[in-house]
């Protein structure tokens, strides 16, 4: 007679892992259309035209920052496969850092672009939702650091259990790549 774990084995072939890997690559592959469209909408409405106003000093500056973010994160997921927890939590601590510099960065180029290209303007439309939505997106990627700060300085993950770490650590690489790509439509184009 098999056990109840056993019979749970096999109506779920799939180890628990894979259905969170898989589930992950879905929700960023859909994340990607929604900033694919976003992207799309800013050369639809306003070609490759920008303001002469737009901070290039600011966004490369942010710009930075966010990529020595990915950088630290990177570092956080890779102490955390090893068990190196101390530096998991310093690496983590500073990413959410890193990440809390951009977010200001951001707000004071909102403050900045709204004298001059305010959000009811074609390229104001463009350069508000673009950067509002990436914001959100990082603002939600350092609550995530958050939570995996949290339960990492509670014991909670290593060599054996790093994928949450893992799976915020690529969430956050997703959203600074996303950041590349807007960064150069908004601020490179001609």
């Amino acid at each position: 007679m098999s056990s109840p774990a056993h019979a749970n084995q096999a109506a779920h072939p799939y180890p628990r892992l894979y259905i969170n890997r898989l589930g992950f690559w879905l929700f960023l592959f859909s994340e990607s259309m929604l900033f694919a469209g976003l992207l799309a909408t800013r050369f639809y409405l306003q070609g490759i035209q920008r303001p002469a106003e737009l901070s290039q000093g600011l966004g490369l500056a942010i710009t930075v920052i966010l990529l020595l973010s990915s950088l630290t994160a990177y570092l956080s997921e890779t102490y955390i496969t090893y068990g190196d927890r101390p530096r998991f939590l310093r690496y983590t601590l500073w990413t959410m850092v890193l990440g809390t510099v951009f977010l200001v960065g951001v707000a004071f180029e909102w403050y900045a672009a709204f004298q001059h290209f305010p959000p009811w303007t074609p390229f104001g439309t463009v350069f508000f939702s673009m950067t509002g939505m990436h914001a959100f997106h990082v603002l939600s990627g350092v609550v995530l650091l958050g939570l995996i700060y949290y339960n990492g300085r509670r014991g909670a993950y290593g060599p054996q259990d790093a994928w949450p770490p893992e799976a915020v650590v690529k969430y956050w690489h997703f959203v600074d790549v996303v950041w590349v790509f807007f960064y150069a439509a908004l601020y490179l184009v001609v």
